[in-house]
């Protein structure tokens, strides 16, 4: 089961990425950008995911993935139970996330450090 200091372990090592507190949120941004944020309680995680492929992910396995409010389907978003991820998919998620937010040779940079 992956948790907050799970999230912030992976998010430490991402070049650019700051941790930052909106509205009683944690968030995590590259510049003004938005890539991971953990809800109020704390039990879930939005984290940036391609529109078109998250209907897939929620319907892969519901229990753990669900559609963000729908004020925020516009974004490329989904969210997921912290209880129901591992702490291995918790840091996939997250980096893919982060990638979407960074240059190409920032991301590839890091990949090469830290090889999947």
């Amino acid at each position: 089961m992956a948790g907050v200091a799970d999230v912030r372990a992976v998010t430490s090592t991402l070049p650019r990425a700051y941790e930052v507190v909106v509205r009683d949120r944690i968030k995590w941004r590259v510049g003004a950008i938005v890539f991971a944020a953990l809800s109020r309680d704390e039990t879930s995680i939005g984290f940036g995911y391609p529109k078109d492929a998250r209907d897939a992910l929620v319907e892969s396995d519901p229990a753990k993935f669900f559609l963000p409010p729908a004020g925020d389907l516009r974004y490329n978003w989904t969210c997921a139970w912290l209880s129901q991820l591992g702490v291995d998919e918790l840091e996939e998620l997250v980096v893919d996330a982060w990638i979407m937010t960074v240059p190409k040779k920032v991301w590839t940079a890091y990949l090469e450090l830290h090889p999947r």
